[in-house]
């Protein structure tokens, strides 16, 4: 049977760039952000992270540091999302794994440290895992119209993680780590990655067809209702993994599950690789094992904890 790859257009193709520019920003607003919340750490009282408080919530929005983070973070959502018009989610949703070398770099910087080859080596198999993935996606999948019934089975799929994931930091609270609150901020923004895809695609189409509502855009209602719940979810583990762990792991959990979780749902959900020849499918497999390895690589080498930065 003769293999066939799927080219994207040079519309499509335009989303690489955009998404890699996001994934500067995405770096750079990471390393601020760490250091206004690093800045003023709260713990149970034991020295362990349990959760931002809300009074450093409202204390974070006062560090200059803070909001230059948050502003270029902002623009990397914005950056992401015109990218997720322009071209698959399965092509450019894993870009953003150049965000962990920036800042793998800049963290040593920061910290007048060297990267070590411990820290080189998880960071190699993170961005080769996710290259290879990407590389393959970009030739074996392509968007595809979205039916009602698979934008269910995601909302349906995301209310259940929400669920889980609230009922396991109020009682195992005091139990988590680092690790288990970027994992979660991962899963979280991998599910607002593809509801973003999901609510661009059908505005899209309603501008085009002139704002003619059908009974079934109600559900396109139902999809900002989730990606907001799950993007103020996954910001809240994002910034209390910022004050319990170094940035370079904090980027590397985003940028290696966010794509993983969202480009599993364009492929099993949604799709996206329907035409894809199944040494494709072996081949994501390898890849997304081999970037997950880097992550735990990385939360091994930042094991010891890390001297708080000065306050800013």
């Amino acid at each position: 049977m003769a293999m066939e790859l799927i080219s994207l257009t040079p519309t499509q193709a335009l989303g690489i760039p955009v998404a890699l520019i996001g994934s500067v920003f995405l770096a750079l607003g990471a390393q601020f952000q760490h250091r206004g919340v690093s800045a003023g750490k709260s713990g149970d009282g034991t020295g362990k992270k349990t959760g931002l408080k809300l009074t450093d919530l409202f204390t974070l929005v006062r560090r200059p540091s803070w909001i230059a983070g948050t502003l270029m973070l902002g623009l990397a959502v914005i950056l992401q999302l015109f990218s997720l018009y322009l071209a698959p989610l399965t092509v450019v949703q894993p870009l953003g794994a150049l965000a962990l070398v920036i800042t793998a770099v800049l963290n040593a910087r920061t910290n007048r440290t060297k990267l070590g080859t411990q820290t080189i080596r998880a960071v190699t198999f993170c961005v080769g895992g996710i290259g290879l993935f990407v590389t393959v996606a970009a030739l074996t999948t392509t968007t595809v119209p979205i039916h009602d019934t698979q934008l269910i089975i995601v909302v349906a799929v995301l209310t259940v993680v929400l669920v889980v994931f609230a009922a396991v930091f109020v009682f195992l609270r005091r139990k988590l780590t680092p690790l288990s609150y970027i994992v979660a901020a991962g899963v979280l923004f991998g599910f607002v990655a593809t509801l973003a895809k999901v609510v661009i695609d059908r505005v899209h189409t309603l501008v085009r067809f002139g704002f003619h509502f059908e009974p079934g855009d109600a559900l396109t209602f139902v999809c900002v209702t989730g990606l907001i719940a799950a993007a103020l979810s996954g910001s809240y583990f994002v910034q209390t993994a910022y004050s319990s762990g170094p940035p370079d792991l904090v980027v590397a959990g985003l940028t290696v599950i966010d794509p993983l979780i969202g480009v599993s749902i364009g492929i099993a959900v949604l799709g996206e690789a329907s035409s894809a020849p199944l040494w494709a499918g072996i081949v994501f497999i390898l890849a997304g094992a081999l970037a997950v390895y880097g992550v735990f690589q990385l939360s091994v080498r930042h094991a010891r904890p890390i001297p708080a930065e000065p306050r800013l």
